[in-house]
C-alpha cells in the first residue's frame, strides 16, 4: 500500500529565532518514499542539514520574525503487515551486549532508572526474561496509565508518570524504556507515523506517535504500550534516549505555536 504522510507547523515569533527540526522519515525507511518528504517553509528561508550522535536527520533554520510555516507531504510504500511478534527472544547478558546498545540502557532525561529500579525489581523480576518480560512491562504500563491529551505535559517523567498514572504516548514509552532498562534492557525511545490503518473508528486527530525499541534475542524489537497490540504503517521518523533527544521542532526563542497538523492516509487503490 501506499500512505501519504505529512504536517504543517505554523509559529508566530516575536524576533528571528532558531530552530533545530527532525521531521524527516528515518533513513532505512528512504527507499521506501515515492515522493520524498521534503520540508518547506513559507517565506522561503535557507535550510542547512545535519546528523546527529544517534544517526538522525536533522535540520537547522532560523525564522524571521513573523509568522512561519513549516511543512512537508510525501508518500511512502508500506507492506501493511503489523510488528512483528518475537515470542522466543532470549534476553542478552549485559556483557555480551553490543557497545552501541550500551547507551540505552542509561538513565536519561525522561527516564530515571535510579528511581525506578526497585519498583522494576519487584514488578518484573519474577518475569521469564526477554520478549515475555518486556511484554509483561507494556502490559503493565498500558493498565497502569490513563491516556489523556488534556492531561498531557512535556517535562512530565518516566517517574511522575508512573505516580501520577496519565498521560499521553510519549509518557507511555518513557515508563516502559525506564522499566526495560532497569531490568538490564537496552531501550531506546521512537518516534514517526501512525495511522489508523488496521483500526476501527473513530479516529483520534493526526499526530505524530512514540513507542520504543527493545534490543531481545540480538536485535531491535518493536514494542508500543501505548496501544500495546502490534499495528501496521508504523513510519520511523527518529531515534534516541528519549524524547529529549528527538524533539520535532526545538526553538531557541519565545513563540506561538498557531496551528499543528499531521497526516498519515492510506492512499485508495495502492493496498496489495
Amino acid at each position: 500500500m501506499q500512505l501519504r504522510i505529512g504536517y504543517e507547523l505554523i509559529y508566530s515569533f516575536l524576533q528571528p529565532t532558531p530552530i533545530i527540526l527532525v521531521v524527516n522519515v528515518h533513513d532505512s525507511r528512504a527507499s521506501d518514499l515515492v515522493v520524498p518528504d521534503r520540508l518547506t517553509t513559507e517565506p522561503s528561508i535557507p535550510i542547512s542539514g545535519y546528523r546527529d550522535g544517534f544517526g538522525n536527520q536533522c535540520h537547522r533554520v532560523l525564522a524571521p520574525a513573523g509568522r512561519l510555516r513549516l511543512a512537508a507531504d510525501g508518500v511512502i510504500r508500506d507492506s501493511g503487515q503489523p510488528d512483528r511478534v518475537a515470542a522466543a527472544a532470549g534476553q542478552d547478558s549485559v556483557q555480551d551486549l553490543p557497545e552501541e546498545t550500551l547507551v540505552f540502557l542509561l538513565g536519561s532525561r525522561y527516564c530515571e532508572t535510579d528511581l525506578l529500579s526497585q519498583t522494576a525489581w519487584q514488578l518484573f523480576g519474577g518475569m521469564a526474561p526477554g520478549y515475555p518480560r518486556v511484554q509483561a512491562i507494556c502490559d503493565c504500563v498500558h493498565n497502569h496509565i490513563a491516556f489523556d491529551y488534556q492531561n498531557a505535559r512535556s517535562t512530565r517523567t518516566a517517574a511522575q508518570a508512573f505516580d501520577e498514572r496519565t498521560g499521553v504516548c510519549r509518557d507511555y514509552a518513557h515508563l516502559a524504556i525506564a522499566f526495560c532498562r532497569c531490568m538490564n534492557i537496552p531501550a531506546r525511545y521512537c518516534t514517526g507515523y501512525l495511522g489508523d490503518v488496521g483500526t476501527a473508528p473513530p479516529y483520534p486527530p493526526g499526530d505524530f506517535a512514540a513507542w520504543f525499541e527493545a534490543w531481545i534475542g540480538g536485535r531491535w524489537h518493536i514494542f508500543d504500550p501505548r496501544n500495546n497490540v502490534p499495528r501496521a504503517s508504523r513510519i520511523l521518523m527518529a531515534r534516541g534516549r528519549d524524547a529529549s533527544d528527538v524533539a520535532i521542532a526545538t526553538t531557541f526563542g519565545p513563540n506561538t505555536l498557531e496551528s499543528f497538523r499531521v497526516w498519515t492516509d492510506e492512499i485508495p487503490g495502492t493496498a496489495d
